[in-house]
């Protein structure tokens, strides 16, 4: 995404089209146009060649964005888990590795950043219940691998809201929800980690679509992204217009939700009603 995004600034600053930049490499305008969304990986060869078209001349901005699309087709940690891992969430992890600021709001399942290994076990029997016990296991190693996220040196801030009722969902039963809650509880003492619960009394609320993520990333020219999984898919949204309308629903769930300072009560007044 950012090299595409610094392809295009190069592109629009000389006045070349699309289609010309899509016929110098031997291309179609609309692989132009994927390139400089970050949808598509990077022929070292073909950058070289619009770095020339554009007027890239000097030798250390010519390195520097070449290294940059070497490092746009590395593949990254996720890619060992291919055999269960789709295509269109491969996409994600990427986004995910790479944000400064995840906010997400969650009606149904905890968050898998927060997920317990027994919690994330139990919903992935949900959706592969039918599974080898190793395709199981695999699928449940992958989700707490995508965790080290959070403890990594230049961690990332998660923002997360969260409804009351998947906190009181039996999901894997009550010792599982219980360990769970346990967790949450743990990971609001991370300094890089704020949960927020949307109690039932507050009625209807902004996020009546369902549950959403939105990520935001270090570098100032590229935009945020939404995201929002689906059963066999799932919604990339980087216009203005959709990101701003999600914001502003993040927004009012953040103001709708008991404050942060309270989540710590709320999840052990939980822990208490587990213990009875």
């Amino acid at each position: 995404m950012l090299l595409g995004s610094q392809l295009r600034k190069l592109r629009e600053a000389q006045g070349v089209s699309r289609e010309a930049a899509g016929w110098e490499i031997r291309a179609s305008e609309s692989k132009i146009s994927r390139m400089e969304l970050g949808r598509v990986g990077f022929k070292e060869r073909d950058v070289a060649d619009l770095l020339t078209l554009y007027g890239v001349t000097d030798d250390a901005d010519r390195t520097a964005l070449l290294a940059l699309a070497r490092d746009a087709n590395n593949p990254g940690w996720w890619h060992r888990y291919g055999d269960v891992l789709p295509n269109w969430f491969q996409s994600y992890l990427g986004l995910e590795a790479a944000a400064v600021l995840i906010r997400t709001y969650e009606v149904q399942f905890v968050p898998g950043l927060l997920q317990t290994r027994d919690y994330a076990r139990a919903v992935v029997l949900l959706g592969h219940g039918r599974a080898p016990e190793a395709e199981i296991e695999r699928r449940v190693n992958l989700r707490m691998a995508r965790q080290q996220v959070l403890t990594r040196a230049d961690a990332p801030n998660l923002w997360v809201v969260v409804d009351e009722a998947l906190l009181r969902r039996p999901i894997g039963g009550r010792s599982v929800m219980r360990g769970q809650i346990a967790a949450l509880l743990e990971a609001t003492k991370l300094p890089n980690v704020r949960l927020q619960v949307i109690p039932f009394q507050a009625g209807g609320h902004a996020a009546a679509g369902g549950a959403f993520t939105m990520l935001r990333f270090p570098e100032q020219d590229l935009p945020d992204v939404v995201y929002m999984e689906q059963l066999t898919s799932a919604l990339y949204l980087d216009k203005r217009d959709d990101v701003d309308h999600y914001a502003a629903a993040m927004e009012r769930l953040c103001v709708e939700a008991d404050p942060p300072d309270r989540t710590a009560e709320t999840l052990e007044r939980m822990l208490r009603e587990l213990d009875r």
